[in-house]
C-alpha cells in the first residue's frame, strides 16, 4: 500500500509522486479561472514548439554532418542593390517587419482589455498588413532562389540538404503566417462589428463583453514571430 500523511484537514493524503498529483488534481486555482479557448491554444503551440524543434535541429544535424560545403547565407540571401550585393538586406527587412507586428499586436491585446474597439481593430488590421507584407517578402524570396536554380533536391552552391531544409522550414512557418493573417482579418472584423461587445452569436465570439479572442490571437502571433527569431538566428546567421 502507498503510504499517506494525514493533513490539518483529517484527509489522509498519498506521499510522493501520487501525492503531487493529488495536489493538481484537487487545486481549486490552477486551471478554474482559464478558458478552454486559451488552455487549446498553449497545449496548440507547446505542439507546435516540438515541431519547429525537430525541424530545426534537423536541419543543424544535416549541415553538420555534410561534407558537401554549405552555401554561405550572406551571399546567397544578398540583393543587388546599386550596383553593390547587400547581404541579407531583404531578410533584415523582414524580420523587422514581422517584431513590428508584434508590437501592434500587443496594443491591440491592451486596448481589448480596455474594451476600445475601434483602436482594437484598427491595431489588428494594421498587424495584418504587417503579416501580409512579410509574406510578400517571402515570396520574392522563393521567388528569386527558385530563378537562381535552388530546388528542394540541390542548389548551384553546395550541399543538396540546403534547399529542402530551407523551402522546409521557411514554407513552415509561412503557413503559419498566412493562416494568422487570415484570422486576424476575421477577428477584426468582428471587433469591429461589436461582436464582442453586443455578444453576437458565431465563430470566434466570446462572452458578452469579453475579448478573449484578441487574447488568444495575440498568443499566437507572438509565437510566430518568436519561432522566426530562431530561424533567423540558425538558418540566416550561422
Amino acid at each position: 500500500m502507498a503510504e499517506t500523511t494525514v493533513t490539518h484537514t483529517g484527509i489522509p493524503r498519498p506521499e510522493g509522486l501520487r501525492g503531487v498529483a493529488a495536489d493538481w488534481s484537487s487545486d481549486q486555482r490552477a486551471f478554474k479561472n482559464v478558458s478552454w479557448g486559451k488552455a487549446m491554444m498553449w497545449i496548440f503551440l507547446l505542439s507546435d514548439t516540438f515541431i519547429f524543434g525537430c525541424f530545426l535541429l534537423s536541419y543543424m544535424t544535416a549541415r553538420m554532418s555534410t561534407k558537401v560545403p554549405w552555401p554561405n547565407p550572406s551571399e546567397v540571401f544578398a540583393l543587388h542593390i546599386g550596383g553593390q550585393n547587400i547581404p541579407l538586406i531583404l531578410i533584415a527587412i523582414m524580420t523587422f517587419v514581422l517584431i513590428s507586428s508584434s508590437g501592434t499586436m500587443a496594443m491591440a491585446v491592451n486596448f481589448g482589455y480596455r474594451r476600445d474597439r475601434r483602436k482594437t481593430a484598427i491595431l489588428m488590421l494594421l498587424t495584418a498588413v504587417l503579416g501580409a507584407t512579410f509574406v510578400g517578402m517571402q515570396a520574392f524570396e522563393w521567388t528569386k532562389l527558385i530563378s537562381e536554380g535552388v530546388r528542394p533536391w540541390g542548389n548551384p552552391w553546395g550541399a543538396a540538404q540546403f534547399g529542402s531544409s530551407f523551402f522546409m522550414i521557411t514554407g513552415f512557418h509561412g503557413t503559419h503566417v498566412t493562416f494568422g493573417v487570415i484570422f486576424l482579418l476575421i477577428i477584426a472584423r468582428k471587433v469591429w462589428r461589436g461582436d464582442y461587445d453586443t455578444g453576437r452569436r458565431g465563430f470566434f465570439t466570446s462572452r458578452k463583453g469579453n475579448y478573449e479572442s484578441v487574447e488568444i490571437m495575440g498568443l499566437y502571433w507572438h509565437f510566430v514571430d518568436l519561432v522566426w527569431v530562431f530561424i533567423f538566428a540558425f538558418f540566416y546567421l550561422w
